[in-house]
């Protein structure tokens, strides 16, 4: 079965594109064969999110609570994008010792920008194991993440478990896995 998923990231350090490639290839195991394609937005456009119907977006948050630049010169366009009938999975990076105010805030704004276009999101996670005071990227009730919190910088041993157990759900919750 081969699946078209459109994996979308934004890295300026290279830590949210290094996660999309564990994440593209934690999927085309499970799946078998080449089911995401990987795009870059600093130089390929967000339009293209619409030539998918299952998303995986990868975002960064900067410093106190800021978008990464590559989403922050797109994140206009994005209010341009119809993406009902589209299944989005969000992950995020972030730093939740040295900014734990603003923890994964980023994840949390791109949530709701895609959101307001239609999206219907897959992947919570809950948000034990984690310390921090304060995210934008908690659901309502403040139990779980809206995607997928990575913590490289503090919490690197636990990326791969992470990537692994959330890709399992996140085909379970695009209707992939039997």
């Amino acid at each position: 079965m081969t699946v078209k998923i459109g994996l979308f990231y934004g890295s300026t350090t290279c830590y949210t594109e290094m996660a999309g490639e564990k994440i593209r290839d934690a999927i085309n195991s499970k799946l078998g064969g080449n089911n995401v394609r990987m795009h870059d937005i600093s130089d390929q456009s967000v339009h293209m999110m619409t030539q998918y119907k299952f998303l995986i977006l990868g975002i960064p948050t900067w410093d106190f609570g800021e978008l990464q630049e590559d989403w922050e010169s797109n994140w206009d366009e994005i209010d341009k994008i119809a993406l009902t009938g589209s299944k989005v999975a969000l992950y995020g990076l972030g730093d939740q010792i040295g900014y734990p105010e603003w923890f994964q805030d980023a994840l949390g704004y791109l949530w709701v920008k895609v959101v307001a276009q239609g999206a219907e999101t897959v992947g919570l996670w809950p948000n034990q194991g984690y310390k921090f005071e304060s995210s934008a990227a908690l659901t309502q009730d403040k139990s779980m993440f809206v995607g997928l919190p990575l913590d490289d910088e503090n919490q690197f041993d636990l990326t791969d478990l992470y990537i692994n157990q959330w890709c399992d759900q996140i085909l379970a919750e695009f209707g992939l896995l039997v």
